[in-house]
């Protein structure tokens, strides 16, 4: 039995889609790049985790895709954020997923997806999910996946698991994994997705987690909002920041910052005290902030942000 066919065997529900299921894709348009490699308009950042396993394999880490999709029966509200929203992102963020994906077919061993797949909630972008990743997409939710419009909901938007609750049943019929908190098991490494999407996690979430360590494997740790670093906030503002000369005042640590609620929340500041002290955790994957940086986030992991799918970003990570 071939590597990936024994894979895909062995895949049950949880964090990790293995390539041998994703779906054949269309060639490219030989009009776009005619004389460049057929992938190389990927941006792909490459990392090694080392754990120690005796059969390595290999994952794609995207993030932050922002499908703009809506049908034309769909409400105004849903046309006038897909015209303005698919301006901002550029129109071509399907077309970076395909890519993405048929890239991983042919190279790596499984794909994890960490949250904005969507940029909000449409029947057209959840069609994209369940045509490109069927009943078997893997990884967290962003923040986006919770916004039925974005600003022009009613009511507002707010960063609370309450408001999750308004839509927790509809995005459970289109992403098939629990929303909150789900693991799966690969070559001996429990991989853990995780909803933090408003900087904070319960205390179910870091229970079930607790019950996972007693499993004494090594973990990974999916999830769409970093956990604050030093080197994190000061990549973050020199790639956000638009003032000019802020970018030289950049180097400053703001402690201020929208990252202060994971201090400020006593569930989810010590749940991160914990895991620093966890010699289990051996990574941490995730996105948000449209980046790509790999930042020390314990004596034992690496937290690895990917920078924004749409804009043809992804990073392969080899576990040995």
């Amino acid at each position: 039995m071939k590597r990936r066919d024994f894979m895909k065997r062995v895949l049950g529900s949880g964090v990790l889609m293995a390539t041998s299921s994703l779906p054949a894709l269309a060639e490219d348009d030989p009009s776009v790049f005619p004389k460049r490699g057929r992938y190389e308009r990927l941006s792909l950042n490459y990392a090694t985790i080392h754990i120690g396993l005796k059969e390595p394999f290999s994952v794609l880490h995207i993030s932050d895709t922002h499908l703009t999709a809506a049908y034309p029966h769909e409400g105004s509200k849903k046309q006038t954020l897909h015209k303005s929203r698919t301006v901002t992102f550029g129109g071509r963020q399907e077309e970076a997923l395909r890519d993405s994906l048929d890239w991983a077919r042919k190279y790596v061993d499984y794909v994890v997806h960490t949250g904005d797949l969507i940029d909000w909630q449409s029947e057209a972008n959840f069609d994209l999910v369940r045509k490109y990743f069927g009943n078997q997409i893997f990884g967290a939710l962003g923040n986006h996946e919770y916004s039925p419009d974005m600003w022009l909901s009613d009511p507002k938007e707010q960063h609370v698991e309450a408001y999750k609750d308004l839509s927790r049943d509809t995005l459970a019929q289109v992403y098939p994994f629990d929303l909150s908190f789900h693991s799966q098991v690969i070559h001996g490494v429990n991989f853990i997705a995780i909803d933090d999407v408003y900087c904070t996690v319960t205390p179910e979430q870091v229970k079930r987690f607790h019950e996972e360590v007693k499993r004494g494997l090594p973990i990974i740790l999916c999830m769409h909002v970093p956990f604050y670093t030093d080197d994190l906030w000061r990549a973050s503002r020199r790639f956000w920041s638009s003032k000019e000369g802020e970018r030289f005042r950049s180097a400053r640590v703001d402690h201020n910052s929208s990252y202060k609620i994971q201090q400020e929340d006593p569930v989810t500041r010590d749940f991160i005290n914990y895991l620093k002290q966890e010699p289990l955790l051996k990574g941490i994957l995730c996105g948000h902030e449209h980046i790509t940086v790999q930042d020390r986030f314990s004596p034992t992991a690496i937290q690895y942000s990917v920078a924004g799918n749409f804009q043809f970003h992804g990073q392969e990570i080899l576990f040995v």
